[in-house]
């Protein structure tokens, strides 16, 4: 009997496993959103711990596509698991600021973009960091495991520069090593820094007003599941074809006008329903 009961057990898990994102979500009735704790303005949690920002927002409009029946469920996810979560089953959608790689798309699929921003450099005001020469001799601060790691240790290699590069698991633990001197600069996309900046209103820090990157973000989604994938894409092209989408945007970031390269994201990835 014991037997039996353990068999009947993998043969669920097998199943639910084997089956698509859509139909797992109707079986059970929970659609799995990944987020972050520290990615604001994108992806974070508000003062009273709850899931926020601008693609956070996106996924709910994902969400809001499986019907009333449906209970949205938050998984708050570190950085540097962040992929591993979808592949492995843990989230259905990852709802943070990713870059699209080809190294990542081994991993997981992506969906249409749903931002443009960039790495920029947090320094203090007295010793600012306009360009990559200003970063040697430094100590660096960047988020483990992300582009923007990699683009700091290749172009400091490629620049011939010697700097001491600090790789931290959090965005405000960098922001505070930065304010404590125990870092020079601390590096990551432009939209996070302004936001901490934002939050904490600290004068004493410059933000480089040059980007260092150019990255584009997406919702990760599990790999080959083209249904799923479909359903997401329809769900940010009708927001996108519609305008509603500076409903969405002015939630977070207000009623400024669309930057043109934003703007031509949107209008490029307007897909036709027909």
């Amino acid at each position: 009997m014991r037997r039996l009961v353990i068999l009947a057990a993998a043969v669920v898990i097998a199943s639910q496993a084997s089956a698509g994102t859509i139909e797992r979500v109707r079986d059970t009735g929970v659609f799995r959103i990944g987020y972050r704790a520290d990615a604001r303005p994108y992806s974070y949690q508000d003062a009273n711990g709850r899931p926020a920002g601008y693609i956070v927002d996106l996924c709910r409009q994902v969400a809001a596509a499986f019907g009333p029946d449906i209970r949205t469920e938050y998984v708050l996810v570190r950085a540097g698991e962040r992929f591993d979560s979808v592949r492995d089953g843990k989230v259905d959608i990852l709802c943070d600021p990713s870059s699209v790689t080809i190294a990542r798309r081994e991993i997981v699929d992506f969906s249409l973009p749903t931002y443009l921003d960039g790495a920029g450099v947090l320094s203090r005001r007295n010793d600012p960091v306009r360009r990559f020469e200003d970063l040697a001799g430094k100590r660096v601060g960047v988020l483990i495991g992300t582009t923007t790691e990699r683009l700091l240790r290749d172009s400091l290699q490629s620049l011939g520069l010697t700097a001491t590069v600090v790789a931290v698991h959090d965005h405000r633990n960098g922001m505070q090593l930065v304010e404590n001197a125990k870092l020079d600069a601390y590096i990551a996309d432009r939209g996070i820094l302004a936001a901490m900046l934002r939050q904490g209103n600290r004068p004493g820090f410059a933000l480089s007003k040059r980007y260092f990157s150019y990255e584009t973000y997406a919702l990760a989604l599990p790999r080959d599941d083209s249904a799923f994938r479909l359903l997401v894409d329809k769900t940010l092209a009708r927001l996108y074809r519609t305008g509603r989408i500076k409903a969405v945007l002015a939630k977070t970031f207000g009623n400024a006008p669309l930057d043109g390269m934003l703007n031509a994201l949107f209008v490029i990835n307007s897909l036709p329903e027909r």
